[in-house]
This record gives C-alpha cells, sequence and structure tokens, in this order.
C-alpha cells in the first residue's frame, strides 16, 4: 500500500490519495500511516496523468523523433500517443519501444506503410497497403488506437482527398477513429471536415497556414467547423514547429469556439529548440490566453482520455488506474512564444513536479 499525503486537488482541497497495486483505492482528507508514506511539500497538485495525445514518440524516423520517456514522464506525462510517425512497416519496432518505455504509449498508425520515413508519404498511394494495416491492427491491438492520414500539399501531392477517403473507408472497416492533419491547401479545411465523423480528430486546429485556417475570408469560424463538432469530432492543438498561432487561438477564443485537447507534436529539435519544449510550456501558453487552470488540465487528462476511449485513466475515482501527475502553479513572469514568433507573457507556470506510474513514485527531472 502506497499513501500520498498533502496534494491540492484543482479547486484547493488538501487530500491524501492511497494507491494499492497501481489503482487508486481512495482520495480522502484522512491522513494515512500504515504501508509506504509520500508526503509532499505545500502548493503541490494533483491530476490524472498528463496525456499528450499528439507526438512523434519513435526514436528512429528523423527529424520527426523522440524517445518516450524524454518527451513522457520526464516532463510529468504519464501517457503518449505517437501520432503517426510509424505505418505498418516499421509499427513493430515502436511496439518494442513502447515495451521499453517506462511512459504508457499508444499511437495512431500513419495509413502510409512508411510512416514518416519520407515527408511526402502520401504522394504515391500505392503506399498504403489494406492487408498491411489490417495486420497491424491485428497484432498491436494494445497499442494502436486509430488511423492517422496527414492532408497537406507538401503530403498528398496532386491525390486532393482521396488518401482521406481511403483512412475513411479503413477506419469504418476497423471501427477505428481517424486523426486528421490539417495544413496547407489544398486539401481546403472544409472539404476535409465533411468527410469526418464523430470520434474523428482534427489536429494543428490554430495552425495559421495560408488560406486554410479555421476562419473564413471574413474572420468568421467556417460553419463546417460547428457542423464536424456537433457531429463529434475533435479539435486538438498539435502545437509543433510550425502549426500553433496565439492569433489564431486568441480569435478562436474571443468566437468562444470549443476546443477538445492540448498536445504538443513534440519530438527532439522543437523539445531542444522550441518553440514546444514540453506539455508544460504549452499549457502555460493557454494559461496566458486566459484559460482556467481547471480548463487547462481537463484538456490533458479527461478528455484525451475520453478522446481515446480510456476512461480509467482521466479521472481520481477510486479503481481507477494510478497513472497521476503532480505539479505546481509559480508566480513567475515567462514570455512565450507560438509557432510564428508572436509572443506573450505570463505570471502563472505550471510546473511538473513528479509523477505517480506504473506503482513507481518519480520525481521529474
Amino acid at each position: 500500500m502506497l499513501n500520498i499525503n498533502g496534494v491540492s486537488l484543482l479547486n484547493n482541497r488538501k487530500c491524501n490519495i492511497q494507491i494499492m497495486d497501481g489503482y487508486i483505492q481512495s482520495v480522502t482528507e484522512r491522513s494515512f500511516r500504515k504501508g509506504e508514506v509520500i508526503s509532499v511539500p505545500e502548493g503541490v497538485y494533483v491530476s490524472p496523468g498528463w496525456i499528450d495525445l499528439h507526438t512523434h514518440a519513435y526514436p528512429c524516423l528523423e527529424p520527426y523523433c523522440s524517445h518516450p520517456d524524454k518527451i513522457g514522464y520526464k516532463t510529468g506525462v504519464t501517457t503518449v500517443i505517437d501520432a503517426g510517425t510509424c505505418g505498418a512497416d516499421n509499427i513493430e519496432h515502436l511496439y518494442a519501444v513502447a515495451k521499453g518505455s517506462k511512459t504508457r504509449v499508444f499511437s495512431f498508425l500513419n495509413i502510409a506503410q512508411t510512416g514518416l520515413k519520407v515527408s511526402d508519404e502520401l504522394v504515391d498511394l500505392t503506399n498504403i497497403s489494406w492487408e498491411k494495416i489490417k495486420y497491424s491492427f491485428q497484432a498491436y491491438p494494445e497499442l494502436l488506437v486509430g488511423l492517422k492520414v496527414r492532408m497537406s500539399k507538401s503530403v498528398v501531392g496532386e491525390n486532393g482527398l482521396e488518401p482521406l477517403k481511403l483512412a475513411r473507408k479503413y477506419g469504418d472497416l476497423l471501427q477505428k477513429p481517424l486523426m486528421v492533419h490539417i495544413g496547407s491547401a489544398p486539401p481546403k479545411i472544409t472539404d476535409i471536415l465533411d468527410l469526418l465523423e464523430k470520434g474523428d480528430v482534427i489536429t494543428h486546429c490554430f495552425h495559421a497556414k495560408e488560406g486554410n485556417t479555421i476562419f473564413n475570408h471574413q474572420q468568421k469560424i467556417h460553419p463546417s467547423v460547428y457542423h464536424a463538432l456537433r457531429r463529434g469530432v475533435y479539435l486538438d492543438v498539435g502545437h509543433g514547429t510550425s502549426s500553433f498561432s496565439f492569433q489564431i487561438a486568441k480569435q478562436a477564443k474571443n468566437h468562444q469556439l470549443p476546443f477538445h485537447s492540448i498536445s504538443t507534436d513534440i519530438y527532439e529539435k522543437n523539445r531542444l529548440n522550441g518553440p514546444v519544449y514540453d506539455m508544460a510550456t504549452t499549457l502555460n501558453k493557454f494559461l496566458a490566453l486566459g484559460y482556467s487552470l481547471v480548463d487547462v488540465i481537463k484538456k490533458v487528462t479527461e478528455i484525451p482520455a475520453a478522446i481515446l476511449h480510456k476512461p480509467e485513466f482521466g479521472t481520481l475515482d477510486k479503481g481507477t488506474v494510478a497513472d497521476l501527475t503532480f505539479f505546481t502553479v509559480e508566480k513567475e513572469q515567462l514570455v512565450l512564444e507560438d509557432a510564428y514568433g508572436e509572443t506573450v507573457t505570463t505570471v502563472n507556470q505550471i510546473k511538473p513536479y513528479a509523477v505517480m506510474l506504473g506503482g513507481e513514485y518519480i520525481v521529474c527531472s
């Protein structure tokens, strides 16, 4: 039995958490003295373990590569989802990497069998094999959560919407959702959205690539965005090196556009050199935009867990998996930069303190 005493919930209520065999036994104000006891410092919050819905957690395909633990538990993230770094040709190796990592790993399988071994993986449609996709899901059901398709001009070439139509067909056959990357047109975001269904995810929702954002030429949100939301399509941030704009995010907030998950699209270059760095930095950007701490943490815990159909990772309820993130919120001025060089200044900084993962309490490096 492991007891963690003195942590604060997001409502600032102090609590103690009792854990046995990797599962939460209770969250209570009562102090525990039997078994191993860990007392955290004053001012440390606890939440379900942070989930990063869009990462590149496979260390072997440059430039979009990193190791799950570098971008995972060491930065307060207990679960990373690889967003299509691997296709059917290399998913076996990602599975091996995942099994050897402390951080929990899931993956969206790139519909192109090469994955990101090439950067224009959907120019040649013979790179998509239904038989290989089907086999991958049969072989690695505990790893794969859906299909990834990158729908921007540089990736699909002259194929337009055809890769997405194939992904839609295969996703329906597998009964798995799609994660769809949006970027430079063609294809247009409106045409992409019209093909998405309940449970699918649009990533890079706040990018600012000319002529293909969530806003139309009248600076109003495209009606197709609202239609997609009503159908149950999710909007994911997917910050990355070139896919997050403070300006677009501010406009979306002014329009009260709901979005669902905050993810990093992190890999080695933007981890070391920015503008991403880590999940906490990305969360701080949304605090700086005026979102509440409760809302920000919800978008990296409860909602991505629901998107993945794994609610047991998104709450602190009795009987759920004891994947936990401990963090502080410190008053310290910080200048934050988006993917286009625009900056904002915040005085509230989320800083990871520790994680509980696989039955182990680990202080973040």
